[in-house]
């Protein structure tokens, strides 16, 4: 005897069929349950008027009732830290989050540095404002691949944000619990120092990992290792440590100069047991490609190469899991 839910079955399209999880037919309702992890709020409701368009014509059916069920999607936070400003930690997490998206992952960046928000400006989108569904912002696209959400994005250029601590952490909470969709991972750009933006950062929203950036100066170094044990207090893994503005090619002649030294955050790396991720070094093309909303790591050459290393050992370290 055939099954009278073959024909609905046959009369879904092949991409609907493959997020089919149960279809019946009773007393002439259609009850469909489909997969719809991955997908947003317009491609939920496209994928369910496509269904009801499909079956509602079929022998038999004179209603459609769709539940649509999907896996709360795991998402990973990496926060990117430092001790002081000036050290290029927003620079470090644009770049990062970039280099991950290219190397296929489902990145979305926070800017968490609610006082100086920079992200829009080395992301390329400012006065671009984010939307928002269901008291919930909507981060912003751009042709990086990264969507973004910044306190940049929602106050008048050039304004100062005069906010105490818990204005702040509340700041926090919006940029990261928003409409983030199948984003599986989440770079934080944190702001200098150890004050109440971190510590709301570590009660409520706690990382997965930290990345601690500091330039080769002692005077740098003595900030970040104050970074590093405000994570270890808070049971955060730190991932390891960037050491930025690390060397310098002269334009001109080709001669490379320390102007903040060398090594140091190698050293302090292995010092304090941790690993050391790599050297970005201080170059002219990646503060111009900054300013202009171009992250390096989108491109190609030694500064593009020096992010996808950074995010390929940052990778590797989400890869291994809690047995790493």
């Amino acid at each position: 005897m055939t099954d009278p839910t073959d024909a609905l079955r046959a009369a879904l399209s092949h991409d609907v069929q493959s997020r089919l999880q149960s279809l019946r037919l009773a007393e002439g309702t259609a009850i469909v349950v489909l997969d719809a992890a991955g997908l947003d709020a317009d491609e939920r409701g496209e994928l369910e008027a496509g269904v009801k368009a499909a079956l509602a014509g079929q022998p038999g059916v004179r209603d459609v009732r769709i539940a649509l069920t999907a896996d709360k999607v795991r998402r990973r936070i990496i926060a990117v830290g430092s001790g002081k400003g000036g050290v290029g930690k927003s620079t470090v997490s644009a770049n990062l989050a970039v280099a991950l998206a290219r190397m296929g992952r489902k990145v979305g960046l926070v800017d968490a540095d609610i006082y100086g928000p920079s992200q829009p400006r080395l992301m390329g989108s400012e006065g671009i404002k984010p939307a928002a569904r269901d008291n919930k912002m909507i981060p912003v696209p751009n042709r990086w691949g990264v969507p973004v959400l910044s306190m940049g994005q929602l106050i008048e250029p050039d304004k100062a944000i005069a906010w105490r601590g818990p204005m702040a952490g509340n700041a926090l909470g919006q940029l990261i619990d928003a409409h983030w969709g199948d984003i599986d991972l989440l770079v934080v750009d944190l702001p200098p120092g150890t004050g109440d933006v971190q510590l709301t950062m570590l009660q409520r929203h706690k990382p997965d990992g930290a990345v601690i950036v500091s330039t080769p100066q002692d005077l740098a170094l003595i900030d970040a290792r104050r970074a590093m044990q405000l994570f270890e207090v808070g049971q955060v893994p730190v991932i390891g440590m960037v050491e930025n503005m690390a060397g310098y090619v002269c334009p001109h002649c080709g001669e490379v100069s320390d102007p903040f030294g060398s090594g140091g955050a190698e050293a302090a790396a292995a010092e304090l047991g941790h690993a050391f991720l790599g050297r970005i070094p201080l170059d002219l093309a990646i503060r111009q490609a900054s300013d202009a909303g171009t992250p390096p790591a989108a491109g190609e050459g030694p500064q593009a190469q020096a992010f996808a290393a950074l995010a390929t050992k940052v990778a590797a370290w989400l890869d291994a899991g809690p047995e790493r």
